[in-house]
């Protein structure tokens, strides 16, 4: 060790006992976001499984019925919703592609890194795992679109909302 070395600032961290905080820009865990009214934003249309180059995504879509009954409700505002949705970390490779081809940005990676686990089937994440949690003034789906009355009203966020009134959402031409 030389002498200039013993008066350098120490960059070693004591992990897992302290953290080091991550870039803002670092892909990390999946997450499945939602619309502010608790609905989630991804439609099912595959997409994000077509760009994976390591094949570690699997989504099955299935509609919406606005009906009551077993198995109807609305999970997303358009015809369809994610209804099996997995990502396998065994085999994905944190490359963003899938990020990239969502067209309504409902898969985005969050700062989490720590994925490691002693069972490879805890590695396969299901949609529950990846949803994002309800914030405050939002629903657990299924439910009614509340944003708008049709689906340009609600991906403009025109209309009102749970927490918003009537004159509060409208879109200013």
């Amino acid at each position: 060790v030389t002498f200039r070395t013993m008066f350098r600032k120490v960059v070693t961290v004591q992990y897992p006992y302290e953290k080091q905080p991550t870039a803002p820009r670092f892909h990390g865990r999946h997450q499945l976001n939602r619309w502010p009214d608790g609905l989630e934003k991804c439609i099912g249309c595959e997409l994000c499984a077509w760009a994976c180059p390591a094949d570690a995504i699997y989504v099955e879509g299935a509609s919406n019925h606005d009906g009551t009954g077993a198995g109807s409700g609305r999970f997303s505002p358009g015809e369809r919703y994610g209804a099996v949705y997995q990502i396998n970390y065994l085999r994905c490779i944190l490359c963003g592609l899938c990020i990239e081809a969502c067209p309504t940005r409902a898969l985005t990676m969050t700062n989490e890194y720590e994925l490691a686990d002693s069972s490879r089937a805890d590695l396969i994440y299901e949609k529950q795992d990846l949803l994002a949690p309800l914030l405050p003034g939002m629903e657990k789906p299924p439910h009614a679109m509340r944003l708008g009355d049709d689906e340009v009203a609600y991906y403009r966020g025109a209309g009102a909302g749970p927490r918003q009134s009537a004159s509060e959402g409208e879109v200013p031409a």
